[in-house]
């Protein structure tokens, strides 16, 4: 029997991140109580979020270190939200594609571990990036991608729960990302810098290079990949699921825009 085709939608508007996070809780809810009937449905998140700081599980929200980087970098402009996702801290904004793939890992066949999802997500950016840009990437011990050893283009961390994804990935895309990473030690990794498409793709000038401009392509290598057909959802139906999404779609347009950046921000 074919597996259901994974929708997917782009919302037009920066989205908050907490208020992101709470829509994929809901999704993940509506997924687990609809599983047994097998009329759950697989949907790809893509979005920018309006700028966020965010750690990973692996750091305790209550120590001294993360909430002084909090307090640092609110004061900057922008939000800072501790979540159940792999890794450490980093940064989410306007001029980076956000993918946030809500999946039952279950539906895979044959059906596959977070080990092997995550390669399956690597492969879909490597081969994006390859394919549509001419940006080539190279293996690293590092969760992510990688154009060197010192140069990162795509952040990876997720959550598995009951065969169940949330979270995603992080593509830069535009150079707006660069004043807010400066901000930070990204995952970790001291010796590592961020780059974006605008910045490396052949063929392409900066101005060309737009965040809604890579959602196409991208689809289609996550179908391709991940071997499933993918449908633009349908906000305007009725459904749960549609009434989510158009509640936080009016949410950001309404939101205005955030009151600071890192250049406008006092030392």
């Amino acid at each position: 029997m074919p597996l259901p085709p994974i929708l997917y939608h782009f919302f037009r508007s920066p989205l908050p991140y907490a208020r992101t996070l709470a829509l994929q809780e809901r999704i993940h809810a509506l997924q687990l109580a609809l599983r047994r009937s097998q009329s759950h449905q697989d949907i790809l998140l893509l979005l920018e979020h309006r700028p966020v700081y965010t750690t990973g599980r692996r750091q305790i929200a209550s120590s001294p270190e993360v909430l002084a980087e909090e307090q640092r970098l609110t004061e900057i402009g922008a939000d800072f939200v501790t979540t159940q996702r792999g890794g450490q801290i980093t940064y989410h904004g306007p001029g980076q594609l956000i993918g946030y793939p809500l999946i039952d890992l279950g539906r895979t066949t044959p059906t596959i571990g977070i080990r092997d999802y995550i390669c399956k997500m690597q492969t879909v950016l490597r081969r994006y990036l390859s394919e549509s840009h001419g940006i080539v990437s190279v293996p690293s011990d590092n969760t992510g991608v990688f154009l060197d050893a010192h140069t990162k283009i795509a952040s990876i961390g997720v959550q598995v729960r009951h065969r169940l994804t949330t979270h995603g990935f992080g593509l830069n895309i535009t150079p707006e990302i660069y004043p807010w990473f400066d901000q930070i030690v990204a995952c970790g990794l001291a010796d590592v810098r961020q780059t974006s498409i605008a910045a490396v793709s052949t063929g392409k000038t900066s101005e060309n290079v737009t965040v809604p401009g890579e959602i196409d392509g991208l689809v289609g290598r996550w179908g391709k990949v991940f071997e499933r057909d993918m449908e633009k959802l349908d906000v305007a139906r009725e459904g749960e699921l549609a009434e989510m999404i158009r509640v936080l779609e009016q949410e950001a347009q309404y939101a205005g825009p955030w009151s600071r950046t890192p250049d406008s921000a006092s030392p």
